[in-house]
């Protein structure tokens, strides 16, 4: 069977297995932290309370079974271990059932995260890790060659991710096609990095060079990845130094290191010399039968599940970022088919006073990555994500986004909640809780060259209106932001 061999590939396949163990401890990390203010028993959106509506067919996962904190923190940090050990190369050092063993666990762990992580987790990037990593489980490990079939489904992963993007652009805000949304995109995505503000002012006449590159990289080199060598190879590396160019210009947590992750293992490293020496031995190793009728199975469930996402690429109403089966198996992506040409952004404030008076002493809570204070410079936290940060982006944008967690995320800071409070960079209030919380939105944007020498000044923000009145603790829990009334 040494058609289900690819010996070439190894060193592929073994960078491939490191990043992407790399990118689980990541997400296990970020779970472990962020958890309890957000999904746990006391959070804003409580576990127990999603499970007892939400059938275990529809989010299966191993909290349908039980749930405490201390259980969800004990998988989480299993999977952290487990990832650092992969990362570290013990699926190398075992037999291959057990590291197809640990991949399988890692994956599950994740899954039973996931499905319950309601708002929190509903992220393009959280059903591509578990794409990724339930193919991961069928790539073997050092005692075996890889297994062609697997890479060939790992290219066809960010194909999707990649075209679907591409598709959804030309299909979407007139801007991409007159290549003018870089005009905004740095300046309204979600996070800002350190680098967004040069990005934005940049020549306008590059922003278009940039948009027209981003077109060629999403719907023509994608193709590529099914070439022959060593055309795929520089199809892949296209694809990485595009990422690395968005990893620069801003924070999409781990979507870009996920996708340059995905694109090595269509590189043929052997083909450059001085990358790579000659295959191991074990690397012409085709592998049990029993690991080959595995592979091959996953290889037609793949393919059955593709026609969902393929039926969504050719459709004039292609969708975003989803899942079409609970597992979270085959799934289509996106990003950025409307770009925002302002930014607006929610300021939490609160108030020791007895009264909320307009005039009063009212403090502002700092997050850690959304915009907030004017001469504090983004920051880069990518590829850590940070949820509630990301999260207030999208209560800026609609206040029908935050509906279910706006208001018991007030209610918890109105009680002073340690696990709460763990999540924002500064609060205001460290001796005791104030007695109301207010929030306002206001537009920002980002200041001219003249305005950052003489102020000092990343960001430059103006007052549009009242996002959630003074509100007190008896009311929190059934507070909620307000529309935008009608302009009259």
């Amino acid at each position: 069977m040494d058609w289900y061999t690819a010996p070439g590939y190894w060193l592929g396949r073994l960078i491939f297995q490191r990043a992407l163990a790399g990118v689980y401890l990541l997400a296990f990390a970020g779970a472990a932290l962020q958890f309890r203010a957000l999904i746990g028993a006391h959070g804003m959106l409580p576990v127990p309370q999603y499970v007892r509506y939400v059938p275990f067919r529809r989010a299966p996962s191993l909290f349908q079974l039980h749930y405490s904190d201390r259980f969800f923190a004990t998988c989480a940090c299993t999977g952290a271990a487990l990832a650092a050990a992969l990362a570290a190369g013990a699926g190398d050092a075992v037999p291959l059932g057990a590291a197809m063993a640990m991949w399988a666990l890692l994956w599950l762990l994740y899954l039973s995260i996931v499905n319950v992580g309601q708002t929190w987790y509903s992220f393009g990037w959280e059903s591509l890790l578990l794409e990724t990593g339930f193919l991961a489980v069928f790539l073997g490990n050092a005692r075996v060659g890889p297994p062609v079939l697997v890479l060939w489904l790992l290219r066809w992963v960010v194909f999707r991710v990649e075209f679907g993007a591409g598709l959804i652009k030309m299909r979407g805000d007139p801007c991409w096609r007159r290549l003018t949304c870089l005009y905004f995109h740095h300046e309204t995505q979600p996070m800002p990095g350190p680098l967004s503000w040069f990005f934005h002012h940049l020549p306008r006449p590059l922003h278009r060079v940039e948009c027209a590159a981003n077109h060629v990289t999403q719907l023509v080199v994608p193709v590529l990845l099914f070439a022959p060598q060593p055309v795929a190879s520089c199809a892949a590396a296209v694809i990485v130094a595009t990422q690395l160019w968005l990893v620069l210009s801003g924070n999409f947590a781990w979507l870009n290191w996920l996708t340059i992750t995905l694109a090595l293992p269509a590189v043929e490293f052997t083909r450059f010399t001085g990358l790579a020496g000659p295959p191991p031995a074990a690397a012409s190793r085709t592998g049990p039968l029993w690991y080959v009728l595995l592979g091959c199975a996953a290889t037609a469930l793949v393919l059955v599940l593709s026609r969902h996402p393929v039926a969504n690429m050719v459709s004039r109403r292609q969708v975003m970022n989803r899942s079409f089966d609970s597992l979270h198996l085959v799934n289509t992506y996106g990003a950025f088919g409307t770009v925002g040409r302002i930014r607006e952004e929610v300021v939490v404030e609160g108030t020791a006073d007895p009264l909320p008076r307009a005039d009063g002493e009212w403090r502002e809570y700092g997050f850690k990555g959304k915009p907030g204070e004017l001469r504090r410079i983004p920051r880069q936290f990518a590829p850590y994500h940070l949820r509630l940060d990301w999260l207030m982006w999208f209560a800026a944008l609609s206040p029908g986004y935050a509906r279910d967690w706006f208001g018991p995320f007030v209610e918890r800071l109105l009680a002073g909640d340690r696990d709460t409070l763990r999540l924002i960079r500064y609060n205001p209030f460290p001796d005791a809780p104030p007695r109301y919380v207010r929030a306002r939105l206001y537009r920002y944007r980002f200041t001219t060259w003249r305005e950052l020498r003489e102020t000092g000044a990343w960001w430059h923000r103006t007052l549009v209106r009242e996002y959630l009145p003074p509100t007190r603790l008896a009311g929190a829990a059934r507070s909620q932001p307000s529309e935008p009334s009608e302009p009259e």
